[in-house]
């Protein structure tokens, strides 16, 4: 995991603002074919493998497109947060940021990767913000597993 920590001082207000900021990486292999993966991680109806989310407000069918928002409710509270994807590269990458609270902003990106020993997937989160070592503590042990669910769930299908 990097971590990052830093002050700023704002000229002329004589404020101080520290800043956090962490990054990290998760890798999972599967014996899944990468479009069973593939489709797996766009469908933003079905979030049934995710360890954090367990519902969504997306109709079945729908798939990840750029500038699509959406929201989720978590599995740690019953609250809705909003989804915006940033990028899609077919079988190759998907990117979202997520958007809940002042104080913090979480990227995530999901890469897949076919390769002669199985399909790769990688899961990275980057928290910044004031607020992301508080939030870093509640979602670091379901972070750990988002990887290793959607193989297994593509593995299921």
């Amino acid at each position: 995991m990097n971590i990052n920590f830093s002050f700023k001082l704002i000229p002329g207000q004589g404020k101080l603002f520290c800043q956090f900021s962490l990054f990290k990486m998760y890798r999972a292999v599967s014996s899944a074919p990468v479009d069973v993966l593939w489709q797996k991680l766009i469908d933003l109806a079905d979030v049934s493998w995710h360890p954090l989310f367990s519902q969504t407000n997306a109709p079945l069918g729908l798939i990840a497109k750029p500038g699509l928002i959406y929201k989720v409710v978590t599995r740690l509270v019953p609250i809705p947060i909003r989804i915006f994807v940033e990028k899609v590269r077919p079988k190759k990458s998907l990117s979202f940021r997520i958007i809940a609270i002042p104080g913090i902003e979480q990227r995530i990106n999901y890469q897949v990767e076919s390769t002669l020993c199985g399909t790769y997937i990688s899961y990275s989160i980057t928290l910044k913000g004031w607020l992301s070592p508080l939030l870093w503590w509640l979602i670091k042990p379901y972070s750990a597993r988002v990887a290793s669910e959607l193989a297994s769930a593509a593995e299921r299908s």
